[in-house]
């Protein structure tokens, strides 16, 4: 299970990012490129805890779902994502690009930031479920957009 604690991951995401096009058309979902950009962005902020996301009193806060859904089931397509993740609008996009680039960094270069933090559907999560779920979401999305 590839997560965004690697190295490896880290690189392959990375130059996947790079492939990017603002005009790059949606193979599902409602979100263009550049809107995307900033809900992975802004969830990878969530997960460092720069952004505030409202918490959600889901069943995707039981242990066995949460596990399943972090480590076993793809994500689907089109699921909801919270408000605050979809709220901001895109600016220019090399600007866009580098502040993914540059949270990535910041979340990557210290995974223990992450420990214990809540997320807004799972509840608690470990370092570990925190680097698997934010290899999954980056890679869904960026399939969603053909890289």
């Amino acid at each position: 299970m590839k997560t965004s604690w690697e190295k490896d991951a880290q690189d392959e995401l990375l130059a996947r990012a790079e492939k990017l096009r603002p005009d790059a058309p949606a193979l599902w979902g409602k979100l263009n490129c550049p809107r995307m950009l900033t809900h992975v962005t802004d969830g990878l902020r969530m997960a460092m805890g720069s952004l505030k996301v409202t918490t959600k009193n889901s069943p995707l806060r039981f242990a066995p779902i949460r596990y399943l859904i972090i480590y076993v089931f793809p994500f689907p397509k089109g699921a909801p994502a919270a408000p605050e993740l979809i709220a901001r609008v895109p600016g220019e996009w090399e600007r866009e690009i580098a502040e993914f680039k540059q949270s990535f960094a910041q979340l990557t270069a210290n995974s223990q930031q992450t420990e214990g933090k809540e997320h807004p559907a799972f509840g608690k999560l470990s370092v570990k479920d925190w680097g698997v779920l934010g290899y999954k979401h980056l890679d869904h999305h960026f399939k969603q957009f053909g890289v």
